[in-house]
């Protein structure tokens, strides 16, 4: 009998193990399957806080937030941010950063504005030189961070302050009028042409962001170049021995980078009306902002560039809201700040449990 006994007891220890043993690997499964999910559409994030966000809003304040106007005043205000934060999300993809976004696509917006004006070129021509422009700068940044291997950091906040002061030497500070540029030149303004859909009015600018957000999409997730752009900021060196050419991918990275905020200088001058050289002051920070919100990692290799548009639609809504409800702009900040610091911290969560 007391041999029974202790084969009882045996099969109930085992059975309670086995029970704890299923329950804990049904948490981790689920667990694993949440980070699983976020480490291959880390878009999903950002998308459910803005998703949130706009439900939050909406509740509180009703008509007044969602309305037509409302709503597309949001794409109005982010469009510059979406468009830069495109640039920036190619470069924080291949584990860089390019603090000198904001001041190449004012240069680039000066250059359209002074060869049109000061020295009478043709528009078009204008225009073309002020993207040529663009991708030059960002060449220099290419090739100093794969050729001579200089840290992106240093060398983007070298031409950040480079690119700054040239533009503020080369346009004497001077600000081309918005009548001078409806009388003589109305394609500098072509971004800020309005067209109706079901009652809601959006710009070309707006149109320009969400096409090229798609577009880059589609780009990195359906061609090689893509495919190497993540394998550079996963693994370099493993890139490297792949067959990559590492070098090639980070010079064109910058150099697209480059070109897109040119594109976002020409927009710029849509928005604003004017050719200024002391517009987007803080558009290096935004479109940072707007990436790390969008749960691109800053370590590279990992993220979507969808998720970048989401992160500059969460700062949008989070801003027209507060305003809409009274609140003191610093309460922007304040949650936009730990916005950041919680996209890092998710972003690190998903790391370490997928490594």
């Amino acid at each position: 009998m007391a041999g029974h006994a202790d084969d009882y007891e045996s099969v109930i220890k085992t059975t309670k193990s086995e029970d704890v043993a299923k329950f804990a690997a049904h948490r981790k499964g689920a667990l694993s399957k949440l980070q699983h999910a976020l480490h291959v559409n880390p878009a999903l994030v950002p998308l459910f806080v803005l998703l949130a966000s706009i439900a939050v809003f909406g509740l509180l304040l009703g008509s007044k937030f969602f309305s037509p106007f409302a709503l597309t005043l949001i794409l109005q205000q982010v469009q510059i941010v979406g468009i830069v934060a495109a640039a920036q999300s190619l470069v924080v993809l291949t584990a860089g950063i390019d603090l000198s976004v904001g001041a190449i696509m004012v240069l680039s917006s000066v250059v359209m504005g002074q060869f049109t004006f000061r020295y009478g070129l043709p528009v078009e021509v204008a225009i073309a030189l002020g993207l040529v422009c663009g991708m030059i700068c960002g060449y220099i940044n290419g090739w100093l961070i794969a050729v001579m291997k200089l840290p992106p950091f240093i060398v983007t906040l070298g031409m950040w302050q480079i690119v700054l002061a040239t533009n503020f030497l080369y346009s004497s500070n001077e600000t081309i009028r918005a009548q001078d540029i409806e009388a003589n030149a109305p394609l500098l303004q072509v971004f800020a042409t309005k067209f109706n859909i079901g009652g809601a009015v959006f710009t070309v600018g707006v149109a320009f962001m969400v096409v090229l957000m798609l577009f880059l999409s589609y780009v990195l997730k359906q061609t090689a170049w893509g495919r190497h752009v993540y394998a550079v900021g996963d693994d370099p060196e493993a890139a490297q021995l792949s067959g990559v050419n590492v070098k090639g991918v980070l010079i064109s990275v910058y150099v697209i980078s480059g070109l897109i905020c040119a594109f976002a200088g020409w927009a710029l001058i849509g928005r604003i009306g004017s050719v200024s050289p002391t517009s987007g002051q803080l558009a290096n920070i935004e479109s940072i902002t707007a990436v790390v919100i969008g749960g691109i990692s800053l370590f590279g290799g990992r993220g979507s560039i969808l998720g970048a548009l989401f992160g500059a639609l969460i700062v949008g809504v989070f801003t027209l809201g507060l305003r809409l409800a009274g609140a003191d702009a610093q309460w922007t900040f304040l949650l936009i700040g730990a916005l950041i610091i919680g996209a890092v911290a998710v972003d690190q969560w998903i790391r370490k449990v997928s490594a």
